[in-house]
């Protein structure tokens, strides 16, 4: 039976593209190294999207690498649960969480509904969710109990402006 590896998760994305280091594990597995959580792994077609997309954050629009962390682990109603990507602002609290699908997967409510049960504990101003076609970034007013869609996923310094992150 082969393995999940096996089938190629390269493909192309609608992202700008990555300059990534693919080598082959001793099983024979195509892996990534991935220079946040600083190991090699599995490249799943998932995690060509979580590469491409931090790249695509770090390179283009900003966002500092020493802010950014992959699989940030959380405890949700007694579960243990893993965050995609998480971006902290400048006192380490968390900003941004990014959800990560496989290309072929359809960004539907149900991702919605994941990434806002992981941000009932984590309390962040800007939900993204990628399938690396696709990007939705949503920004949350807490004190308005609103949230608003963005066109894009902004800039860095856009988004610490829009957050106000300073106070």
């Amino acid at each position: 039976m082969p393995r999940q590896s096996d089938k190629s998760p390269i493909t192309p994305l609608n992202l700008p593209p990555a300059q990534l280091q693919l080598s082959r594990s001793e099983k024979g597995d195509i892996v990534v190294f991935d220079p946040l959580r600083k190991k090699r792994v599995i490249l799943t077609p998932e995690e060509w999207v979580r590469q491409n997309f931090v790249s695509f954050m770090t390179n283009h629009l900003g966002y500092p690498k020493s802010l950014i962390a992959n699989e940030i682990a959380i405890k949700l109603n007694d579960t243990l649960r893993r965050c995609d990507t998480v971006v902290y602002d400048l006192h380490a609290n968390p900003m941004v969480i990014v959800e990560y699908k496989a290309p072929e997967i359809n960004i539907t409510q149900q991702v919605f509904d994941q990434i806002v049960r992981y941000n009932m504990v984590l309390h962040a101003r800007c939900l993204i969710v990628s399938n690396g076609m696709s990007h939705y970034c949503c920004l949350i007013d807490y004190d308005k109990s609103t949230y608003s869609f963005l066109n894009e996923v902004p800039h860095f310094t856009r988004l610490t402006s829009e957050i106000n992150i300073t106070k």
